[in-house]
């Protein structure tokens, strides 16, 4: 820490607290602008370097107490796998890293079902029982998310692929878009 005009020793800023230099008086314009609090201008420029390429989409449940966002490619690559609870259920998919996901609200009025390994974490609204996403057991560090649950607006195109569920451990270890699909 240097010195004041005064001469008394200068506090260095606090957490999280940043001298933007030249720029402070565009970063207060920018905000204003767009009525926007320090952190959300942040979260906005941070999300729009960071996810260069992607848009952010929204969703959620049937009777709207789920809701997410997150951020993917606005061409959809989902996939449409045969295993036992997929089928059951019509899980159509794609997946995304867990640091592109975030629930908005509805932690509390999610329940899980799993079988087998218990790996995959079958979440589902307990208001209206839609799986508007899921853990999956190809990628417990991402999410599955169900086209189908997004808001309107944000998707171009989906390309569907058949996935080979019944034979998992086979279909998952020949298939290197699943595997790589959850890093970030």
């Amino acid at each position: 820490a240097g010195r004041t005009p005064d001469g008394a020793k200068a506090e260095p800023p606090g957490p999280g607290a940043i001298d933007l230099g030249a720029q402070s008086a565009r970063w207060a314009e920018f905000q204003e602008r767009h009525r926007l609090s320090c952190e959300e201008a942040a979260r906005l420029l941070l999300d729009a370097y960071e996810y260069r390429g992607l848009v952010k989409h929204t969703g959620g449940c049937h009777c709207g107490a789920v809701r997410f966002e997150v951020w993917a490619s606005a061409d959809l690559h989902v996939f449409n796998c045969n295993c036992s609870i997929c089928t059951k259920k019509q899980n159509r998919h794609f997946i995304v890293p867990a640091s592109r996901f975030k629930l908005l609200q509805g932690a509390d009025n999610l329940t899980t079902y799993t079988f087998n390994t218990h790996r995959a974490q079958h979440t589902f609204c307990k208001t209206c029982g839609v799986q508007s996403f899921y853990t999956p057991r190809s990628n417990p560090d991402g999410y599955g998310i169900a086209p189908h649950c997004l808001d309107d607006g944000t998707v171009q195109t989906i390309i569907t692929e058949d996935i080979n569920g019944k034979e998992w451990e086979k279909a998952v270890k020949e298939h290197k878009t699943i595997r790589d699909m959850s890093k970030p």
